[in-house]
């Protein structure tokens, strides 16, 4: 914050108490993310900070009620003025925080400076694929060689920025080893970051590694440099590509400029509360989708965790403008990328065999290797649409991980391989999880089906 800004301290009344006066200049901040450097008499920083919205983090240090714990009990004793940064968002404010810790080295940020077991970013640039990582131990052998940023204060917020970060740039977070030349990548199947946009999938072949390295070069500009450089810089790239006519390469650079653009819209629909949204368009069905998710795979006995769940529910009426959809649940919520709808073209009025027809057709290109394919798929129904859909899995060369379905009325889970159906608790939260995706399911196909016949409606009436 500049002194054009900043109330003037000719303002403050002469005999104004010193924490009534800071207090009154933290609520005067702008309500934007930001860093905050706390500073004595004499100017010298005594601690700097991030702050998800400044006049609120600010202002608590010098509310009469504050408890700041003997240490930044004792250093509230020595503020005597403040400076802000304001910043894009909290993942910028996190990397400024870092960059200033280490440049001012605040004396009550020492134990950030010296204590090693502070989380680090890490970008491997000796591997011909570089990953990014988070690491405690910058200093291993696996890091050798690697671009650091840090220590930053808190690991929680370091996901979080590399997640939202991890969209634009696409970078891996893997822990493979990935060799342009290895013929293995040619029918590798990639992870689920690939499916949500998250990664280019080195290891599968999908991008190459000048092209990688120079996401990955951009990704460090990004971090090192003002983000209104870094963006003229990619529409002259994106400019100079299309004048090439690398129309791709152009598009992708146009793609990741625009996400770069969402970051802000992205912080600026947050909350109060400072907690990021998952996907900010959509709604949270569950209560605790992590939860749900470990409750669900203990019930269906499975070893791995299940990141991706996938839902199938037919619409019609008495036959007419049957239709299929397909919902896409990953970490618990809704990615509404991974839907699909489809009108149903061998049947009218059978729902077991528009089951077989929209399972057959969704899963044979994921099969292929094309789309994601998910760790559960729920079909909307009970036993008998369950066996529609394992008879068209068995059509087809790649099988399910685990398939289920889920009747109405009395909420039983039907599972693949089991004589008797699963009755959980009402208040279960797997079930929770399973009647969410279900519903969501059925929402989109009927939504679909009501398009199809108005459409059918209006053509009646032409």
């Amino acid at each position: 914050m500049t002194d054009q800004d900043r109330p003037s301290r000719t303002e403050n009344a002469p005999d104004e108490p010193r924490l009534g006066r800071l207090a009154r200049q933290a609520r005067e901040l702008p309500r934007k993310p930001g860093v905050y450097l706390m500073k004595d008499a004499s100017g010298i920083v005594l601690y700097v900070g991030k702050a998800s919205i400044l006049p609120n983090r600010v202002a608590s240090y010098f509310q009469p009620s504050a408890d700041l714990g003997p240490k930044k009990g004792r250093m509230l004793e020595l503020i005597e003025d403040f400076d802000v940064i304001e910043c894009e968002g909290e993942w910028e404010a996190l990397l400024l925080e870092s960059r200033l810790i280490k440049d001012t080295r605040p004396r009550f940020n020492e134990r950030l400076v010296d204590d090693k077991t502070f989380p680090y970013l890490a970008i491997t640039l000796g591997e011909e694929f570089p990953g990014v990582f988070i690491t405690r131990n910058p200093a291993d052998d696996r890091f050798k060689g690697a671009k650091l940023f840090g220590p930053f204060t808190s690991v929680t917020a370091l996901r979080q920025a590399v997640q939202l970060l991890q969209r634009v740039f696409r970078f891996r977070t893997c822990d493979l080893d990935i060799r342009a030349d290895d013929p293995k990548n040619r029918s590798f199947r990639p992870c689920l970051l690939h499916s949500i946009g998250q990664c280019t999938a080195p290891c599968a072949n999908r991008i190459g590694t000048e092209n990688y390295r120079a996401d990955i070069d951009r990704f460090i500009r990004f971090l090192g440099s003002k983000r209104s450089r870094m963006m003229r810089e990619m529409r002259e790239e994106m400019e100079a590509a299309a004048d090439a006519r690398r129309f791709e390469r152009a598009a992708v650079l146009r793609d990741q400029i625009r996400a770069i653009e969402r970051l802000d819209e992205r912080e600026r629909r947050r909350g109060e509360d400072g907690q990021f949204d998952w996907q900010p368009e959509v709604t949270s069905f569950v209560h605790d989708p992590t939860k749900g998710i470990r409750s669900l795979q203990k019930t269906l006995g499975l070893e791995n965790p299940i990141r991706c769940m996938e839902a199938i529910d037919i619409a019609h009426l008495a036959g007419g403008e049957t239709v299929g959809s397909k919902v896409c649940f990953i970490d618990g919520r809704p990615f509404k990328d991974g839907y699909r709808r489809y009108k149903v073209k061998s049947v009218d009025n059978d729902d077991y065999m528009a089951i077989r027809e929209v399972v057959s057709r969704r899963y044979r290109e994921a099969g292929d290797g094309q789309e994601l394919y998910p760790d559960v798929i729920l079909i909307d129904g009970g036993l008998g649409q369950l066996h529609a859909a394992l008879e068209a899995f068995e059509t087809l060369e790649t099988k399910p991980p685990m398939v289920i379905s889920l009747a109405k009325k009395e909420e039983l889970i039907h599972i693949q391989r089991r004589s008797e159906p699963v009755r959980l608790g009402r208040e279960n939260l797997g079930l929770k999880l399973c009647q969410a995706i279900r519903d969501e399911a059925h929402r989109f196909a009927q939504h679909y089906h009501h398009l199809l016949r108005s459409k059918a409606m209006f053509d009646q009436q032409d």
